[in-house]
């Protein structure tokens, strides 16, 4: 009989023993797997939604300044340049000289508001003369008007050779001063120092542009003119700031197709903040349209790619989390739409989401 009971005895502790500890190991194990307030503070939790399902049309393109804050200098006379005082790239204000044009033209124009004075000087007395002559009855009415027409063609040639002078920004000095028309960047230049203009020269010296604003020009395939409209949402990055997205929309398309090329243009306009878009930097343009069906999104940092499947983590509460597979149609940019797996409504951690997933699956 003992050799029976003792056994039976041991079994019977043993079972005690085992379902006493079994609240104490699921105990221990909900609270190995509960966040504590530190990864509280450091992850961040979203809500899956519905959106429209968007595509990306990848287009090759270029930095422009805006047209319509760009203007060309061209030199109002012919001459030997004698100094050129900025550079390219130099940024400049409304007034300032870029260069300064020794020119025979100048010369004569100081010679033609010489006799311009002069003549109407002389016009001015003769008409004084008339009229004392007209006072003393030794000349008629007749004469003295005609001495006043002299006076008014005399002074309109003064006044056009002032304009002249006006227009040109001439002085005493038989030299010319190009100056700035505006405030801007020199975007071009095409002067040195002892060129020689001709006065029917018809190459503009310099381009000033304001980059505040700049246009980035696309090129569209022929197979892809259908999908692009006005108003889209464009994304652009360039080589020079590989990590920042420059942000726009389409706000014109040229309708017509390059006969080389066979492509359509498109215009974004942009602000340049901080001006780092520089004219002639190449960019790669992304247009988003809608496919027109919607499916559940999240951030498409809220993803994990492990054993060649998708998972998320979703969020109930400090202690629910849940390890869940998901099915992934595509991902655009910061947006990962979900075919199955997930419901509008649920949460998911989308920061350090990761080592959540190793602490509940290791």
């Amino acid at each position: 009989m003992k050799k029976v009971l003792i056994p039976s005895f041991v079994v019977a502790m043993v079972a005690v023993l085992a379902v006493s500890c079994q609240p104490k190991q699921e105990a221990e194990e909900a609270e190995a797997f509960m966040l504590s307030d530190t990864m509280m503070h450091r992850i961040r939790i979203d809500s899956a939604v519905t959106q429209t399902v968007q595509s990306e049309l990848t287009l090759v393109g270029k930095v422009v300044a805006d047209e319509n804050k760009v203007i060309k200098v061209f030199p109002l006379v012919g001459g030997v340049v004698e100094e050129v005082e900025v550079e390219l790239g130099d940024y400049v204000r409304k007034g300032q000289t870029l260069a300064v044009i020794r020119s025979g033209e100048v010369a004569n124009f100081e010679s033609q508001m010489i006799q311009a004075q002069s003549d109407l000087l002389l016009a001015q007395k003769n008409l004084r003369v008339a009229e004392d002559l007209y006072e003393s009855k030794l000349n008629s009415q007749r004469e003295v008007i005609g001495a006043q027409k002299e006076v008014e063609k005399a002074q309109a040639e003064l006044d056009r050779v002032k304009e002249i002078f006006r227009i040109y920004g001439l002085g005493k000095n038989p030299v010319y001063h190009v100056k700035a028309p505006i405030d801007g960047y020199v975007i071009e230049k095409n002067v040195n120092r002892e060129t020689q203009l001709r006065s029917d020269n018809a190459d503009n010296l310099f381009t000033i542009g304001q980059i505040k604003d700049v246009w980035v020009l696309a090129n569209v395939n022929e197979s892809d003119i259908g999908r692009v409209g006005l108003g889209m949402s464009a994304f652009i990055q360039t080589l020079s700031y590989p990590d920042q997205v420059f942000k726009g929309k389409v706000d014109k398309i040229f309708n017509v197709l390059d006969p080389n090329t066979k492509a359509m243009t498109v215009r974004i306009k942009l602000p340049n903040d901080g001006q780092k878009l520089k004219p002639e930097m190449h960019a790669t343009v992304s247009l988003r349209f809608d496919e027109g069906q919607h499916m559940t999104t999240i951030p498409s940092s809220s993803v994990i790619f492990d054993k060649s499947k998708h998972f998320v983590m979703v969020f109930r509460g400090r202690s629910n989390i849940e390890t869940r597979e998901v099915e992934v149609h595509k991902m655009l940019g910061d947006v990962a739409y979900i075919r199955a797996g997930l419901k509008p409504g649920e949460q998911v951690i989308s920061k350090d989401q990761l080592l959540v997933y190793n602490a509940l699956n290791d």
